[in-house]
């Protein structure tokens, strides 16, 4: 008999298994110290009412600001969909790479074609280790012909970065740079930011980029974002100093648009199709294990980390077999609405009761 803290989904492909032991909330107070940093934006989320937060890469990430008996995340969800709001994502660091081989590095760490950014776009990209393992799936920034912005999800990218470099010798500088983003989403979010950068904002393409001055400020804008609704992210440039300066300007100019400063919309990125990692993916997850199959071409020619084993992956998949013991799928269900994030990754079970698998992102949605 199974022990019911100990499930029995199959994770045998698995170095490091997924803790699947059902152990609900925890009940601990999150440790204010200096071990983890606090962003340039971090005093204006607490001013916001910021009232819980947790961490992202080293960095204090706001996660709430409507409590719970006004409404929690629904309220805020609310506020995203129907008018616009301002997230503190200043733990989206940004690794820059900069030098005459900085196309030709960035080409051998990620699996998409670098060499078809154009500069002024970007691309969503994966990075994978040798066993294709994803390492991080960033928003990547082509500024100019010689330098890119990696701006991260929750891994150590840099040091990878640095790493590789150690051997390979590319002529590029690898460094985090005091560049710190606040996303502006929601329908209203084109006439907000065209307020706030001028009328030929409008004009930035998808994934495209803008560099212009917010009340003087240096600021890189690009149309992008975690939700699936229209929206932007302010790249502020010497954000230390500036980071008060840009919020500010937003709050200001966003009063007449019901602005909200609200946390990351888990809920609209579950509809949306976004992933997470950390949730939805790790350093042991295949790009084909979550439907991020159109991130490894299959006419790539340049060679890349992680090419020689996604390539065999791929070729047993197109022979008929799938190489995985668990593979992504979206998965609709009744009961009681899911209006927080949960505690575990919850079981799913057979009819005989036999575990089978896992869920990694739930949330109720009004759209579905």
């Amino acid at each position: 008999m199974k022990h019911p803290n100990h499930p029995s989904v199959d994770q045998s492909d698995r170095i490091v298994p997924y803790n699947l032991r059902q152990s609900g909330r925890t009940p601990v107070e999150l440790l204010i110290s200096t071990r983890v940093r606090k962003s340039p934006f971090w005093h204006l989320s607490i001013e916001a009412g910021c009232w819980r937060a947790t961490t992202y890469n080293r960095i204090y990430h706001p996660r709430g600001y409507v409590k719970p008996e006004d409404g929690g995340m629904m309220a805020e969800y609310e506020a995203l969909v129907n008018r616009v709001t301002m997230w503190n994502v200043a733990v989206e660091r940004q690794i820059q790479v900069k030098g005459p081989d900085a196309e030709a590095f960035v080409n051998y760490v990620i699996t998409r074609d670098a060499t078809k950014i154009e500069p002024g776009n970007g691309k969503y990209a994966i990075l994978c280790n040798d066993k294709g393992g994803i390492l991080n799936d960033p928003v990547l920034l082509r500024l100019t012909e010689d330098e890119f912005w990696f701006s991260l999800s929750d891994t150590d990218l840099m040091l990878w970065l640095q790493g590789v470099n150690v051997s390979k010798k590319y002529n590029v500088s690898i460094d985090e740079i005091d560049v710190c983003p606040v996303q502006i989403q929601g329908p209203l979010s084109e006439d907000l930011m065209a307020k706030l950068a001028g009328e030929e904002l409008r004009e930035i393409p998808f994934y495209g980029l803008m560099e212009t001055k917010i009340k003087g400020v240096d600021t890189v804008i690009s149309q992008t974002g975690f939700t699936g609704e229209k929206g932007y992210e302010i790249y502020v440039r010497d954000a230390h100093q500036n980071a008060e300066i840009v919020w500010n300007s937003v709050l200001e100019a966003g009063e007449e648009f019901g602005l909200q400063v609200v946390a990351p919309a888990h809920h609209r990125r579950i509809a949306a199709g976004i992933l997470s990692w950390g949730q939805d993916m790790d350093f042991e997850t295949s790009p084909f294990q979550v439907n991020l199959y159109y991130q490894v071409p299959r006419n790539k020619e340049a060679d890349y980390i992680g090419k020689e084993e996604l390539e065999r992956q791929r070729a047993v998949i197109d022979g008929g077999d799938f190489p995985f013991k668990m593979r992504m799928v979206g998965l609709i269900f009744g009961g009681k609405q899911i209006t927080d994030y949960a505690p575990d990754f919850w079981l799913i079970a057979d009819t005989d009761g036999n575990d089978m698998g896992y869920i990694t992102s739930p949330w109720w949605s009004p759209e579905l």
